[in-house]
């Protein structure tokens, strides 16, 4: 995966709770359909669900965004790996270059 796309799919706990007042659809922005569809039915759980969401947002939020930081994470230390391997791979051709001359 690229990590630029990662990162546009990174949440903003502002946004949720935008979608959250507006409409009602946080789980939905967050891609949880079966779950908004079921808050929806229920109109937020008699209202109970809507009011536990209310404080509860930035957890969800935050739980949502760590899976793409790991994985941004992981793609920039295969990233810095390939640099470090092409960089050595480039010293022990120039010190082999050098040997050969003397």
């Amino acid at each position: 995966m690229n990590k630029h796309y990662l990162q546009s799919k990174v949440k903003s706990t502002g946004t949720a709770y935008l979608f959250w007042f507006l409409f009602g659809a946080h789980y939905a922005y967050l891609g949880k359909w079966e779950i908004q569809i079921l808050y929806w039915i229920t109109l937020g759980g008699f209202g109970i669900w809507a009011f536990i969401d209310l404080f509860t947002m930035s957890g969800k939020v935050n739980k949502f965004n760590v899976a793409i930081f790991q994985q941004i994470e992981a793609i920039e230390k295969k990233e810095k790996d390939d640099d470090h391997a092409k960089n050595m791979a480039m010293m022990a051709a120039a010190t082999g270059r050098k040997n050969s001359e003397d």
